[in-house]
């Protein structure tokens, strides 16, 4: 029922924000929230439910971005010299980056190469229907499945 509104809110949000990759990944993590969500309550209008999601991550990357920008140099500086050099942060982005080429690897073929040709090549999703040889609604349906997979996937694996 959902990935009836997917090219709506692509087009939407790209008429806010100008970029439709941008608009794209926004929509993307929608989808992840909303399909993650753990309430049992049912979402009685899932169009009106999407659209605030992704709005709301919208507004989020919005104020991550100005609280960046208010920052001094030297902070930013200090973070980006820390996080790229600590041995402790190497090892876990080592360790998180094998868990989601794990979690990749369980999906079928057509599934991970679409989310890879999205996320790695920055491929449109027209341009991964045409080299899949698959329609542009399969596409999107695998990168968000992709996406819920891998999260997921992380989620059960850092519990443990």
């Amino acid at each position: 029922m959902l990935e009836n509104y997917y090219r709506e809110l692509v087009c939407f949000l790209n008429a806010k924000l100008g970029n439709r990759q941008v608009a794209e990944d926004v929509v993307h993590d929608a989808y992840v929230r909303v399909l993650e969500r753990s309430s049992d309550t049912p979402i009685e209008q899932p169009r009106a439910f999407l659209y605030r999601t992704a709005l709301n991550l919208v507004i989020d990357g919005h104020r991550r971005n100005a609280a960046r920008q208010n920052e001094p140099l030297e902070v930013l500086d200090a973070e980006e010299r820390f996080s790229s050099y600590s041995p402790h942060a190497s090892h876990d982005h080592s360790q998180r980056l094998a868990m989601v080429e794990r979690a990749l690897a369980e999906l079928p073929a057509a599934c991970r190469d679409s989310f890879l040709l999205r996320k790695l090549d920055g491929l449109s999703h027209p341009q991964i229907a045409d080299r899949l040889g698959i329609s542009r609604s399969l596409v999107e349906k695998h990168i968000v499945n992709a996406m819920k997979h891998c999260r997921v996937r992380m989620r059960e694996w850092e519990a443990h």
